[in-house]
């Protein structure tokens, strides 16, 4: 393992050929007909003050690191940005604040919102992701403030006062959170960055439940299952420090049940007509795991709220996606990281759950399997210091610098090739190879291929009437590098190698009509 500076664009190498071709080429073939979901895009968080990572570069450095994540040609060319609603009273730690620090008396009481056009620098961030075209962004609130919660405070759980089963002498606060969240959103609006889902939890299975501050778990990839797993080892044994010690998630965090969530969606959908917001969709309702989402879903269903909602989401961290959830709406997987391995910047590494290789994987599986229409990784930045430096971030800012991982570029192959609005098609053929299709927008075709193989493999891609293509690789030689293709008279496109344990991307372009 080795850290990988990486202070410029994407290395572009035109029709370069770095692999050794095989005689005969495996066949793989689209057909456009069949199609699947619509995919919406691939993005991340800069919550809980990430964002400064970012600001505290110098400004050249800062704008390359910007050009990274957001540039559709030699970067991610991410399209969705989750922005963290603030709750707590203060930015201390790496708290968000809220827009209400001083609480009404009762939710009768016109709330006194203050605006510091700076939201912990999520904003800066998000205006930055408009120059480059950016047009989803996903505002999640983690909790609502502590006054408006049974526990009087943003963290360790509790429930919205209001809500069914909640009995607060402070009164009802429903209809004060949702305009919360729409004064949240027109806050955005004036800064220039236009809202476009809202979410008003998050994991609230998490915080209804009891954890070790620092569980003595170890991740590991099954690359058969397509699944992560905890290992629980003794308390003798533990690889990691462990504290005992159990509390009800010490960060914001909130309780909902599926009826709770329904309730509050019910009073959430008029408030937003009301406001001339009825473009914004409700999303609900970031479970920890597939599983638990799944029943969630079921009871929004049972309650009759599902056709307010435009989004299903959910986190795989207890439980990983092994299906669809069971909705006609869209679903997003909207966070997912590797929460306890130290950093690494790996490619593969006999399948840890930091390799690239296995975001490749799992993106392939979200796509295929969970027919998800967005997938995201949880924080684009942080540093060494912050939660033992840890995986959870796709590119390390430490000392004015920043170093990228290799699970960057197994997202930035899926987000700068497939488009939002492009939609999944079928495709066959290939053995050891994991592949999937799409139909951009703009009529391109798009092939991702994973060869799950140790040697490399040649391929060629039929069903399409190409006029030209171009594809990109990435292995632990290469982070999207540009290699070349051939395009038959036929319109097929092949002259291209997989390298073993790596991924290729490519965009085909069709006939003009």
């Amino acid at each position: 393992m080795h850290f990988l500076p990486l202070l410029t664009a994407t290395t572009t190498v035109l029709a370069l050929d770095i692999f050794p071709r095989q005689a005969s080429p495996q066949k793989l073939t689209v057909n456009p007909s069949q199609k699947f979901q619509t995919i919406d895009g691939f993005g991340f968080s800069e919550a809980f003050q990430r964002a400064y990572n970012i600001l505290g570069l110098e400004e050249a450095k800062r704008t390359k690191l910007i050009d990274l994540l957001f540039n559709t040609t030699t970067g991610a060319g991410f399209s969705i940005l989750r922005n963290g609603i603030g709750s707590s009273p203060n930015s201390t730690k790496d708290w968000m604040n809220t827009i209400l620090p001083k609480g009404p008396a009762s939710p009768k009481e016109k709330p006194e919102y203050v605006w510091d056009k700076n939201d912990t620098g999520q904003l800066w961030v998000s205006q930055q992701a408009v120059k480059y075209g950016v047009k989803t962004f996903y505002a999640n609130a983690w909790a609502a403030p502590g006054f408006m919660k049974t526990n009087g405070r943003d963290s360790h759980g509790g429930t919205l006062c209001g809500l069914p089963g909640t009995n607060c002498m402070t009164g009802d606060w429903r209809q004060a959170y949702a305009d919360y969240l729409v004064q949240y959103i027109k806050f955005y609006h004036e800064s220039g960055v236009d809202v476009t889902h809202l979410g008003f939890v998050n994991e609230p299975d998490y915080a209804r439940a009891y954890f070790p501050v620092a569980p003595c778990l170890h991740p590991w990839y099954d690359s058969t299952s397509h699944l992560s797993h905890l290992i629980t080892y003794p308390p003798t044994r533990c690889p990691i420090a462990t504290d005992l010690t159990f509390l009800r998630a010490p960060y914001a965090s909130m309780t909902a049940t599926g009826a709770q969530a329904a309730d509050f969606i019910r009073i959430l959908h008029p408030t937003l007509r009301a406001a001339n917001l009825s473009h914004v969709h409700i999303t609900c309702c970031e479970a920890t795991g597939w599983n638990v989402q799944a029943n969630l879903t079921h009871d929004l269903r049972l309650e009759g709220v599902e056709h307010l909602l435009g989004v299903i989401t959910s986190h795989p961290y207890t439980h990983d996606i092994d299906g669809s959830l069971p909705t006609t709406l869209p679903v997003w997987q909207t966070e997912y990281s590797d929460l306890v391995s130290g950093w690494s910047t790996a490619w593969y590494t006999t399948g840890r759950l930091g390799d690239g290789y296995t975001w490749a994987n799992k993106l392939h599986y979200a796509l295929t399997s969970g027919n998800v229409t967005a997938y995201l990784w949880w924080l684009a930045t942080q540093d060494k210091e912050t939660n033992n430096h840890n995986n959870e971030k796709l590119i390390l800012v430490d000392k004015g610098e920043y170093y990228v991982s290799k699970r960057f570029w197994a997202f930035a192959q899926y987000s700068r090739t497939i488009r939002p609005g492009a939609v999944r098609i079928w495709i066959e053929g290939g053995n050891g190879l994991k592949t999937t299709a799409f139909v951009n927008a703009d009529g391109s075709t798009v092939v991702n291929v994973i060869n799950t193989q140790a040697e490399a493999v040649a391929f060629e891609v039929q069903g399409v009437k190409g006029t030209s293509a171009n594809a990109w690789v990435t292995d632990e030689s290469n982070d999207m590098t540009a290699v070349g293709t051939t395009v038959g008279a036929d319109g097929s496109v092949g002259g291209i190698n997989v390298p073993g344990r790596g991924l290729i991307s490519l965009v085909i372009k069709p006939l003009a009509a």
